[in-house]
């Protein structure tokens, strides 16, 4: 059970380290592309969560030995990571290209996309809201109780 717990941290770690370089990435061209969005300022908003989020997947992975759950955990906290961050950049993205955002306030300056557009953003906000708060919250028993073992061990 440990070895497979050491193997799959491994993997994930890898993996969460390779694709926050891929959202970074995406985050950049996005960036590039401002200019061309039906709003600009949401297409600077999806740049800054790309670049961001793609950041924060990059710093999980580098931390991610530090994560004291059960492989069943680690795994459903490894994609609700992957999905809550994707979701942020690409949620932010359609505001962006569709003019679309009627949740997103000041932002989305005032704008209202189409009622598919604004179902993909509402949808995007409301879901990876939820997944983001629920790995959070794993992330944090983990290290808490990477925590706890250090000082057990340490007494």
């Amino acid at each position: 059970m440990v070895m497979e717990n050491s193997r799959l941290l491994k993997y994930q770690s890898d993996k969460l380290i390779f694709l926050g370089v891929i959202l970074f990435f995406f985050g950049l061209i996005v960036g590039l592309l401002v200019p061309i969005f039906a709003n600009p300022r949401m297409g600077v908003s999806s740049h800054i969560e790309g670049v961001l989020n793609g950041i924060f997947l990059i710093v999980l992975g580098l931390i991610w030995h530090k994560v004291e759950l059960s492989a069943r955990l680690l795994k459903i906290t490894f994609w609700l990571a992957v999905y809550g961050t994707f979701v942020n950049w690409f949620g932010i993205l359609i505001a962006a290209i569709f003019n679309a955002g009627a949740m997103l306030g000041i932002v989305a300056n005032g704008q209202k996309g189409t009622p598919i557009a604004e179902g993909i953003v509402t949808f995007s906000l409301v879901s990876l809201s939820i997944a983001m708060v629920i790995t959070c919250i794993l992330l944090l028993i983990g290290l808490n109780r990477n925590l706890k073992k250090k000082v057990m061990s340490q007494s």
